[in-house]
């Protein structure tokens, strides 16, 4: 009597489970499912059973293609013989024909003696979640082409605008900045928009100014790999971009032997987030002195890193080269990896 309340609580749990559970002995062959496999596969346990082959061969016997799909190729399938625990996704076929995106995670199961005997297999489709993945897609899709639309219209406006009121100096200067703005806005439509790779942002700002192959030489770069928040990232291209155009007019990158060291580093906030500190620091170029007036990059360096972010920022015209130091408080990163650049040339 215990033992037939125990299985008839067990089977209530499982009919009940919204996930779908099944059952392999040491063949593969499937000797248990529950309700929620019945609906997802279409087919019954009893049907299952009378079929006496691999669950593989009735669920997962087709590439969506249509190839062939041995069960030695089959990921699920690699938790028995390889006495270890599979997770990942996969493309189930329905008994009616039609194929499904499935997320399983396949344990081994293991007697008294801790000897494999089978498989449980938890299964769940995730066709709702691949399809919102898509809509997602596109939808980043038409922002990223609205983006370059306005991108190209605002560049016009101002052709327009200057055209005959001013020189053709500042015509350069402000197509280079939207030219960076767009090459901040390229790193992140690689993620997604989510965030983007800090080293990418920085070695898309220093690859305008890449003249030659000498030039690859001439920057120093040291620091971890990190995830930026799009904002920060947005905000920091713009700063290199300045620092950038800065030094290659008065500064180090304006003679041939002048060079860029860039260090960063991530430090832990007492508030459980990170800060990036960051340090350009120029040598080998002319003798510095301090500028009459700030600029639109020094203000933009000095005053908006420190308004967005509740960071810091300061430009120091030491006579050997131009220093700068920032210090921004980051509410999205991650490491990517104790990798670090070290002597490595800008790509």
């Amino acid at each position: 009597d215990q033992l037939f309340e125990t299985e008839r609580r067990l089977n209530a749990v499982l009919n009940n489970a919204s996930v779908s559970i099944f059952l392999m002995d040491d063949r593969q062959h499937c000797i248990y499912m529950n309700r929620a496999a019945e609906q997802l596969t279409g087919w019954t346990l009893d049907e299952v059973l009378a079929r006496d082959c691999p669950l593989h061969d009735i669920v997962h016997h087709t590439y969506p293609d249509g190839r062939p799909f041995p069960l030695e190729e089959c990921a699920i399938d690699r938790a028995f013989p390889e006495n270890n625990q599979e997770r990942g996704e996969e493309v189930f076929v329905h008994k009616d024909g039609h194929f499904f995106p499935v997320g399983f995670t396949a344990s081994p199961i293991r007697d008294d003696a801790t000897n494999i005997i089978g498989t449980i297999i938890e299964v769940r489709d995730i066709s709702e979640e691949k399809a919102a993945a898509e809509r997602q897609r596109l939808l980043i899709n038409e922002l990223n082409h609205r983006v370059k639309n306005t991108l190209a219209t605002v560049q016009s406006i101002a052709a327009q605008t200057f055209r005959g009121q001013t020189d053709q100096t500042a015509r350069s200067v402000f197509d280079a900045r939207m030219a960076a703005l767009s090459t901040a806005h390229n790193v992140l439509v690689e993620d997604n928009w989510e965030s983007a790779n800090l080293r990418s942002v920085i070695e898309r700002a220093l690859a305008p100014h890449l003249l030659a192959e000498v030039d690859l030489n001439r920057f120093q770069l040291k620091g971890p790999d990190a995830r930026l928040h799009p904002k920060v990232a947005v905000t920091l291209a713009m700063a290199l971009h300045e620092l950038m155009t800065n030094a290659a007019k008065y500064g180090a990158l304006s003679v041939p032997e002048g060079q860029i060291v860039l260090t960063w580093s991530l430090h832990d906030l007492e508030d459980g987030r990170q800060q990036l500190n960051l340090c350009w620091e120029e040598c080998g170029g002319p003798a510095v002195t301090p500028p009459a007036r700030k600029g639109f990059g020094s203000r933009l360096i000095e005053r908006q890193l420190p308004m967005e972010f509740d960071g810091s920022a300061e430009i120091t015209y030491a006579p050997a080269g131009v220093i700068c130091e920032l210090q921004i408080p980051l509410t999205t990163l991650g490491w990517v990896g104790q990798e670090t650049i070290e002597g490595r040339q800008a790509s």
